[in-house]
């Protein structure tokens, strides 16, 4: 299969996966889920296109027998009534899914309904703020576990372990026959100091990684080396051997000197009781280089202005941190996934 990458950060390029890797990766997901046979049903409201809602819900789901809702394109308010109408247990998306979702359970939903029924959510496609892991918790009473992947990886490279206790913010640990490594811009590993602070960029080797970037060969080489793919995302590996995102390489921001990450600031930025959603992105400035920038959308009927948001980041954030400026928005671009689409906020 020829599936093309999202190209949040650049040109979609093709990334060849063979029927062993769909094949793999689908059977690693019905072992963490504990998919069972002629039980489920999912709501498939993430496009086949993508190798999430490709795997995890399409195949997965076929292997099982499971029955698929397939919703056309993600709308909260028409979710809800698939989840209430067809009983559903597992629901699968993408943060900004998630966060809609939360947007929707309005006085005249029967949630309690939707959260008898739902077994299983799963989070993936982009790092999932500890804020809505929290919220969904308290609304629909399921752990979201979180997964992480790209499209050359078929695309499930690290999972929540259902065996452990789910730790909200971690991408979890390498699935079966998989392996990972955080390694410094020249592929050397990065060195485990204990403290699980070091940050390096995640590379995977495993039945998962595709064959190449079709027609790309220079794309492939620089991706791939001696069987190890590098993603482009930022990590850090705890004691136990769980990983967390840090960011996007690409998304990182250098003011003055100092590495800020986004997710970061974002994740603090949803904890103030206005706030519904953000995203930070770097911005252009004469003596620092680059200045950080946050776009916010608020909480239904909450009012904050920026003023008051970059004086409340100022207490909760170091100062190389904080974001000195702050834009109040109804909407954000996203691409047809749901993912946030950064290069087009400025």
């Amino acid at each position: 299969m020829l599936l093309y990458t999202s190209g949040t950060t650049g040109q979609a390029k093709g990334a060849e996966l063979s029927h062993a890797n769909l094949v793999l990766n689908a059977l690693a997901c019905n072992r963490l889920l504990e998919n069972r046979a002629a039980q489920d049903t999912h709501l498939v409201v993430l496009p086949l296109f993508h190798s999430f809602g490709a795997t995890v819900q399409m195949n997965a789901g076929f292997s099982t027998a499971s029955t698929l809702v397939l919703q056309p394109r993600f709308d909260a308010r028409q979710t809800v009534s698939l989840m209430q109408r067809e009983d559903i247990t597992v629901f699968a998306g993408v943060p900004t899914m998630w966060w809609g979702l939360l947007q929707a359970l309005t006085d005249d939903v029967d949630v309690e309904r939707i959260a008898r029924n739902l077994r299983v959510g799963v989070s993936g496609g982009a790092a999932l703020p500890a804020e809505l892991v929290k919220q969904v918790r308290e609304r629909l009473g399921v752990q979201v576990l979180e997964g992480y992947g790209l499209s050359e990886t078929s695309p499930v490279v690290t999972f929540s372990d259902p065996a452990r206790e789910p730790r909200p913010g971690s991408i979890g640990v390498p699935v079966w026959g998989v392996e990972v490594k955080l390694v410094n811009s020249d592929w050397s590993e990065v060195e485990d100091d204990g403290t699980g602070s070091a940050v390096g960029e995640i590379a995977v080797r495993g039945h998962n990684v595709m064959k190449g970037y079709h027609g790309r060969p220079e794309a492939t080489a620089e991706a791939v080396r001696d069987g190890w793919f590098r993603t482009g995302d930022l990590a850090r590996r705890d004691e136990d051997g769980f990983y967390d995102i840090v960011d996007r390489a690409k998304d990182l921001i250098i003011r003055g000197g100092f590495n800020v990450y986004p997710r970061e600031i974002e994740e603090v930025l949803m904890t103030h009781p206005a706030v519904s959603l953000a995203a930070v992105v770097g911005v252009p400035h004469e003596s620092h280089g680059e200045e950080i920038k946050a776009f916010v959308i608020l909480d239904r009927d909450a009012e904050a202005g920026p003023d008051e948001l970059v004086a409340w980041g100022r207490e909760r954030m170091a100062a190389y941190k904080y974001p000195r400026v702050v834009e109040i928005v109804r909407t954000l671009p996203m691409t047809s996934t749901g993912k946030i689409l950064k290069r087009e906020l400025t």
